[in-house]
Order: structure tokens, then sequence, then C-alpha cells
């Protein structure tokens, strides 16, 4: 079911997302016609995952050129409304690109705006699908076992939060399509519940056993050699291999690498941000406090308690055994920078 997923989708007139908020007890969309419902999408992750905002954003030039067309806007008006959707969420770089991209084709008019678009939806699922391939070769190596693997993922990184079949959970479903795959752990993800919600969801429609862990349990898992190898996404990837991911990776990587557990990123090349050099270049979006301090509109902690709500943490690229693309496979922690390789 997921293969044919499609969290972005253009309708003719606009998009339809699917609302990550309600699943997975409902299945509804959003329709979008205007740049103000995109944005709030955006940041309300109704869409969410680096590659599927980056194709909302993508589209989002399109909504924007439609809306001027109703409103009578200025092109300048249209490029504000346009710069509203870029910036929707900093740490995601696919959004920033998808949007340029599009924009670059902005005076050729809306046909040459929605080719493009479509263009930067259609690469991203080839991308997935041959860094999947990648991917599962290169673990199936370096594990070196001839039983299934054990993977533990981290938050939702699947059809829902690209633009079709995934990238680290690209990876798992080819091996289970190989016979590969044994089990996934999937972290829970606080506190919005990512891979509770979203990737159980996702492994239930490919018939994958799993398990949902709390993500305070994910180390002990990988300590205990219950786990082959670690798979992750990226929001963005910086020159050095240095990679944000939701928050709560970095414990991931740490436990990975004392056990001497692959920990292997899988992104297409449009996160990796050359123009970074580090890690410490990267914004960390600081997210609603009540997000960490409510459940369900409750509030859980007392009155006079502050959240801190990153969305995202760094892992150091030195603990990024492999870095899969659609272009293969960097082993960053050994030397093999995409500084160096990807330009």
């Amino acid at each position: 079911m997921s293969q044919e997923l499609r969290a972005v989708e253009w309708t003719g007139t606009g998009l339809a997302l699917i609302d990550q908020t309600v699943l997975p007890h409902r299945a509804e969309t959003v329709d979008v016609q205007d740049v103000d419902t995109l944005v709030d999408a955006i940041r309300r992750l109704v869409v969410r995952g680096a590659p599927a905002i980056g194709a909302a954003g993508a589209y989002g030039v399109a909504i924007a050129v439609l809306q001027g067309e109703r409103e009578g806007w200025t092109p300048d008006e249209v490029r504000a409304a346009v710069a509203r959707v870029r910036a929707a969420r900093p740490t995601a770089v696919n959004l920033m690109v998808g949007v340029d991209r599009v924009m670059a084709r902005f005076g050729e008019g809306l046909d040459a705006v929605l080719e493009e678009a479509a263009a930067v939806q259609r690469e991203d699922v080839e991308a997935n699908r041959a860094m999947a391939a990648f991917g599962a070769d290169w673990l199936l190596k370096r594990v070196g076992e001839d039983r299934p693997l054990r993977i533990l993922t981290h938050c939702n990184t699947g059809a829902l939060a690209t633009a079709g079949w995934g990238t680290a959970l690209g990876v798992i479903r080819e091996l289970h399509a190989r016979g590969r795959l044994e089990v996934v752990y999937v972290d829970e993800t606080r506190p919005l519940l990512q891979g509770a919600r979203l990737t159980a969801w996702e492994l239930v429609q490919e018939g994958i056993a799993h398990y949902v862990q709390a993500d305070g349990a994910a180390a002990g898992t990988v300590l205990r050699g219950q786990v082959d190898a670690a798979v992750v996404g990226a929001d963005r990837i910086a020159a050095n291999g240095d990679t944000a991911n939701k928050v709560g990776t970095v414990g991931v990587a740490l436990a990975c690498a004392d056990a001497g557990v692959p920990f292997l990123v899988a992104a297409p090349t449009t996160t990796v941000d050359l123009a970074t050099p580090s890690g410490d270049g990267i914004h960390i979006e600081l997210r609603d406090e009540a997000e960490v301090l409510e459940w369900a509109g409750t509030r859980t902690a007392p009155a006079a308690s502050r959240g801190h709500n990153p969305a995202f943490d760094v892992t150091p690229g030195r603990l990024v055994t492999g870095l899969v693309t659609e272009r293969g496979v960097l082993e960053v922690s050994a030397g093999e920078l995409p500084g160096e390789h990807l330009r």
C-alpha cells in the first residue's frame, strides 16, 4: 500500500497533502489552495520529512503563482509569498532546494513551474529506489550475516516523509523484499510520535514484523546485541558528514559506535548542504514548548516549568558509519566526506 502512497499530490489546481497529524487513527487529506494554508501545513507537520517538504515547497511556487493570478499580485508579491514557503521550516534543506530550483523557472510561466515541480517529485522517488538498493547491498556486505537482519530506525522516513518509497525505510523495505529482514525496532520518536504513529503504520501496510519502543530504550536495545544495524534519515547533512535528523538520533549513533554496530544515514543528495561546512552551521528549529509540557492538551509538567523542544539534533560525522545516497555509499567515519565526493 505504501508503495503507491503519495504524501504530496498535485491535483491540477492545488495540493492534496496527507494529514500526518491524525494518522494512524484517521486517513484525511488537507486541500491546499493558498500560501497561508501551505505554510501552516508545513509548520504543523501535516506534511513532514525533508524530501516531502521539498516536494511541497516546489509545488508551493505554483500555489503562489495561482493565488497571485486570482488576487492580482505583482511579481514581487508572488516572490514574497514564495519566500514565506521557503522559510516555513529552517532546518530541512530540501525545502529551500526545491523552492529555489522551481523559482529558477518562475519567469517562464506556470507550465514551466509545474514541470519543474513534477521533476523534483519524480527524481526523489527515483533517488529513493536507487539508495534503497545501494543501502541494502552495503548492509548485507558490512554485517556479513547469512541470517535476516534486525534493524533499528528513528522517526519516519518512508513514503509519508518523501515523494514516494522512502529513504531509510526504503532501505528496510528493500531488505524485506529480498527476504533479508527479520524485524525492525521502531523508536516512538517523542514528542510527536512519528515512529509509533507513522513508521509503524507503514510497516503494517507492508506486513513487516516490528516492535515499537520508547526512545529511551533504543541505546539499551543496541548495546544488548539485539540490533545488527541502525538506519535513519536526515534533514540536512553538512560537507563534513555531520547530520541533522529528528531529535534522539545522536543517542542511537553513540550507542552504535560503542557496540560496533553500523549506523547508516539514508538521504538523497539534495539533503547534502555543501555550503554548510559542519553541523555547527545547521540551524536547529525550536518548536512550541507545549509539545513537551502537555499531552493531548493536558498539562503534564508543573505550571512553572519551561519546555526545551529542539526538533533535531546533530550526529557528528565521526559516528556515521555510512551515508547512502542515490549515487552509492560513503563511509563517512572512515574519511569519505560528502564535501569531497558529491561536488
